[in-house]
């Protein structure tokens, strides 16, 4: 599945797994932070998250972890890379819709 086609027609979840400090600095509209480091302690309220999971962090890296983790545990889920590009990506979403 095509991660921009997802972001651009609002499907699923974007989870940053950035740390609480990073994501309070700055984030997408209705992203829900689920810091890298408590992914494998909060899989239950994962589970019952919309999915596709579109990760996103900083620079792309956490969030491949993430996905990487988070699919070998049955998730749907994508790299979505840097939480600039998601966010640039569904504010043009929300231009056209």
């Amino acid at each position: 599945m095509n991660v921009e086609k997802l972001i651009r027609e609002n499907h699923g979840t974007i989870v940053d797994v950035r740390t609480p400090e990073e994501f309070l600095g700055g984030h997408i509209a209705h992203a829900i932070n689920f810091p890298l480091s408590e992914i494998q302690q909060r899989m239950e309220e994962l589970q019952k998250l919309k999915t596709p999971l579109i990760l996103c962090c900083t620079s792309g890296n956490r969030s491949s972890q993430a996905q990487h983790f988070l699919s070998q545990h049955g998730f749907e889920c994508y790299n979505g890379g840097s939480w600039l590009q998601v966010n640039f990506l569904q504010s043009q979403a929300n231009k056209i819709n």
